[in-house]
């Protein structure tokens, strides 16, 4: 984590690493960044909200490549894999019933929206997270795409929380 002052004053190149494991979409960091400096943590927030209203489905197509599939164990060491594993904590740890439950879920899930399903893990049960993606199974395919850019901008957001201090 990093004091707001300090990230006012980094070089730009790494603040835009500070933001990369955040979301696969350098138009936003560098967006944020361009808008330094801040004179709040909350100012920070305010913008970064505010940059995820534009997104739309390339943006999610786009963030998607950096994310596993939810109940697998995120892969490499990246900062964004690291971030995932402890996001996941819950579900990584279920049960044999509930992986295999996960897996067709996924499954299901890829076949008719054609992407990964997305949701904010942090804070769900496992058994809360399969109940969320039969649900958003019955979305159409608009409503699929404002949930999942919904949860895209609650998963950013929450790891930008790690990110900057006061």
């Amino acid at each position: 984590m990093i004091a707001l002052h300090d990230f006012n004053h980094l070089p730009e190149r790494d603040a835009l690493a500070l933001l990369h494991p955040c979301v696969a979409l350098p138009d936003w960091a560098e967006a944020l960044v361009r808008g330094r400096p801040y004179s709040s943590r909350s100012e920070v927030f305010s913008t970064a909200k505010a940059l995820t209203q534009n997104w739309g489905d390339a943006a999610l197509a786009q963030a998607l490549s950096a994310h596993p599939r939810i109940g697998e164990k995120p892969a490499g060491s990246q900062a964004e894999a690291a971030l995932s594993r402890q996001e996941q904590g819950a579900v990584n740890e279920g049960d044999a019933d509930l992986a295999q439950a996960l897996r067709e879920g996924n499954a299901r899930y890829e076949a008719r929206f054609g992407r990964v399903f997305l949701i904010r893990a942090k804070g769900r049960s496992g058994e809360d997270i399969l109940q969320a993606l039969h649900a958003r199974l019955e979305n159409s395919d608009a409503q699929e795409v404002r949930a999942a850019l919904e949860q895209l901008r609650e998963i950013t957001l929450l790891r930008l929380e790690g990110v900057i201090s006061e």
